[in-house]
């Protein structure tokens, strides 16, 4: 007799499931199935990110769009921050400045080397792409300046330098302020010059400065702009006065956030460009708030970085959002509504903001937050007031004595 084979449904398991392989699997059902179809070439950059980015990186990038799409949606307070060599790329002009006009960042916190970097083609340099491999031996002398494949005369950073140095002297910086006080009266300078000039790529500077996005620098002193501060401070001892408040800034920006949070009562977002200092010194405005300054705060609902960093090396730079929740730094919502793009800023992010700008009802009103920066700081003082009794008592610990009283002479 002819054996007659088992029949059996499709992509069933040889077991039936039990208990929680049950959920599992019906969990399993629902997600969302990989069948792409073949690109005609007629779609637009947000129709291929949502239907042909499946998997692997392309997916986080997918989920990237997704959630800053989400946040300009829903009206988040979007913060960016930006580190890497990334002026001399043109992403501020292909990307950030795009996104600053149409009101989708609120927020930036960079490096001052991308603010100096910028101002070269303001003065008529340019940067331009080179063989990374053409000998750096010679580059030197020819006096080119190289950032891996891009290079730029050296004269374009003596320029800079006169330019900074020629601005900075000028009776408004000799005072004592904050990073976001500096950069903005540079905005300003920066503003003036391009329209005397007739610049037609404005810098990211003076595009700040007129969409009064604030502009914060966490390690001022490590980029040429401060360098140039150093020479003045010698040079002019007297009638150089510029000096930086680094506690108040520090300060400016958790009180920023808790404007956000609480006079806005907007939710927020982290938009994530490369890692380092700008990351950090964003993030940490929510444990200085709810940790150092004892005043209630939530966190970034939405965290979005593009990073190359591996995140198993303890590097601030790779911290993933559910890393940073336990420093206090992202809300619960916010771990759920995050994704780590595991690629090169320059070499996807410019496809993200092509699909964000596609839809031209993907603008908002600038938040101008510049603007809103004093009143910001009275009522976080309010805040931090009502908790001076309890904020008294983390300023002793018992093993550290008070230093002993001088016996008065005789």
């Amino acid at each position: 007799m002819a054996k007659h084979k088992k029949k059996r449904v499709k992509d069933a398991p040889a077991e039936a499931p039990e208990g929680a392989g049950v959920a599992l699997r019906e969990a399993f059902e629902r997600a969302r199935e990989v069948s792409l179809g073949g690109i005609t070439g007629r779609e637009s950059a947000e129709e291929l990110l949502r239907t042909r980015f499946s998997a692997y990186v392309g997916r986080q990038e997918r989920t990237a769009f997704e959630l800053l799409a989400r946040a300009v949606k829903d009206d988040y307070a979007v913060f960016c921050t930006l580190s890497g060599a990334m002026t001399p790329a043109g992403l501020h002009q292909s990307c950030l400045i795009p996104m600053i006009d149409r009101g989708l960042i609120d927020c930036l916190t960079t490096t001052g080397a991308n603010l100096y970097h910028d101002a070269h083609r303001a003065l008529g340099h340019r940067v331009r792409e080179i063989d990374p491999n053409a000998g750096d031996l010679g580059l030197r002398v020819a006096r080119i300046i190289r950032i891996y494949d891009l290079g730029f005369w050296e004269e374009a950073l003596l320029d800079t330098d006169r330019l900074f140095s020629a601005i900075l002297r000028q009776p408004q910086f000799q005072r004592r302020m904050t990073t976001t006080e500096l950069h903005f009266l540079l905005g300003e300078a920066m503003a003036k010059l391009e329209e005397a000039l007739g610049v037609k790529e404005p810098s990211l500077l003076s595009t700040c400065y007129r969409r009064g996005v604030p502009i914060f620098v966490g390690a001022v002193q490590d980029g040429s702009i401060f360098l140039n501060v150093v020479k003045l401070r010698r040079l002019f001892p007297k009638e150089f006065t510029l000096e930086l408040d680094i506690a108040q800034d520090v300060y400016e920006m958790g009180a920023v956030q808790h404007w956000c949070l609480r006079a806005l009562e907007r939710p927020m977002a982290v938009l994530i460009l490369g890692g380092g200092v700008p990351k950090n010194y964003t993030l940490q405005g929510e444990p200085l708030l709810d940790q150092i300054l004892g005043v209630p705060t939530e966190g970034f609902d939405i965290d979005v970085q593009f990073c190359v960093d591996p995140v198993d090396n303890g590097a601030l730079s790779s911290c993933p959002a559910g890393e940073g929740h336990t420093w206090g730094k992202v809300s619960p919502e916010g771990v759920g509504r995050s994704v780590y793009v595991h690629a090169d800023v320059t070499a996807v992010f410019p496809w993200v903001v092509h699909a964000l700008l596609g839809d031209p009802s993907r603008a908002r009103k600038h938040r101008r937050l510049y603007d809103a920066r004093e009143r910001a700081v009275k009522r976080l003082d309010a805040a931090v007031e009502a908790q001076r009794e309890a904020l008294l008592k983390t300023v002793d610990h018992p093993g550290v004595g008070t230093a002993p009283k001088k016996k008065a002479r005789r």
